[in-house]
């Protein structure tokens, strides 16, 4: 994809040469020079007009890339509803390509029989050429999360459809390599991938490949906040907040290794109401400023505001001010706070 950085240089490379050319042919051309500077100058004239021409081609280029781009993002992450089941969600992502308004990272959340289960996940790369890769798995996610019985049964699912892509990218890159699927050379593709599962009574299940654990954000009451404990059922937008990690058994990204035979997922604590459950991939907590220190994402997240959609916010405008605009990677936000009764 053409950047606008990539166009403006484009432009002043043409311009350079054709004004250059010009110019060493009139004056190294016998003759006048006064002429020879109006024809250098007729030459430069001609070489704006040429210049301003492909800018404007460049530019609708750049804009169709850009209509294309977003048509994709839309497709691949569909806007979150508001709710489900008592459950309010926020989410967000950035891409870390210049240019790009896609990237690597998927999350998902759907109400099933068996609860809501929710998937966020971080493709090896980032940008377009791992769009295909998220496709894949979260295509996968969204059609086993709701006939599945068990986590374990969607994530062979969702293993299953990266191999196939996998297989199938591997074929198209290295046709002659790949007379038979056996023989197929897999392309280098894993993905970080973390399930959920949130029961009716707030019951936390997950199955974890290589993602982060997520946060378990518990609202402190004024009073008991001096003192790091208490909790409170609807928290005030900057009540001071306790941070816990969530932690559990950890099974290797998909693609690198084949799962095990029936992988079960594990409990991990509840969701209670009140409180807020904090989704990311590894692009917020690897993130660095110009002198190399990491983004201190747990410290941020005890003074953001509980609200979804504000803490979203409040992470994205962080994570920014701090690398100066600058992603060395994708960065995805799921945010879910249990607002049942």
């Amino acid at each position: 994809m053409i950047t606008r950085g990539e166009m403006t240089q484009v432009r002043r490379v043409c311009v350079a040469a054709w004004g250059g050319a010009a110019v060493s042919w009139e004056l190294s051309t016998p003759g006048m020079l006064v002429p020879s500077l109006a024809t250098c100058a007729a030459f430069l004239l001609l070489a704006t007009g040429c210049a301003l021409h492909i800018r404007r081609g460049l530019l609708a280029e750049l804009r169709r890339s850009e209509e294309i781009a977003g048509a994709a993002q839309r497709a691949l992450l569909r806007p979150l509803p508001g709710r489900i089941d008592g459950l309010t969600l926020a989410a967000a992502q950035l891409s870390a390509s210049r240019g790009a308004a896609v990237g690597g990272d998927l999350y998902e959340a759907v109400p099933t029989a068996h609860g809501i289960r929710v998937v966020i996940g971080d493709v090896r790369g980032h940008g377009l050429p791992a769009l295909g890769a998220a496709a894949a798995v979260l295509g996968a996610f969204r059609e086993a999360a709701y006939d599945e019985p068990s986590l374990g049964g969607v994530l062979r699912r969702m293993e299953r459809a990266l191999g196939r892509h996998v297989r199938d990218r591997a074929r198209s890159e290295h046709p002659s390599a790949c007379p038979a699927e056996p023989e197929s050379p897999a392309a280098e593709e894993f993905v970080t991938v973390l399930l959920l599962q949130i029961a009716a009574d707030g019951a936390l299940t997950a199955l974890n490949c290589g993602h982060p654990w997520p946060y378990l954000l518990r609202p402190v009451p004024q009073h008991c906040a001096a003192h790091g404990r208490g909790s409170a059922p609807d928290p005030a937008p900057h009540t001071p907040t306790g941070v816990e990690w969530l932690d559990g058994e950890t099974l290797p990204p998909l693609g690198v290794v084949p799962l095990p035979t029936d992988p079960r997922a594990h409990a991990c604590g509840e969701l209670r109401p009140g409180e807020t459950l904090f989704l990311h991939t590894d692009g917020a907590e690897d993130a660095r400023d110009g002198a190399g220190r990491f983004f201190p994402l747990r410290s941020v997240l005890a003074q953001a505001p509980l609200t979804p959609a504000r803490l979203v916010a409040g992470v994205h405008a962080a994570l920014l001010r701090h690398t100066g605009g600058r992603l060395a990677d994708d960065v995805a936000l799921l945010v879910l706070r249990n607002d049942r009764l």
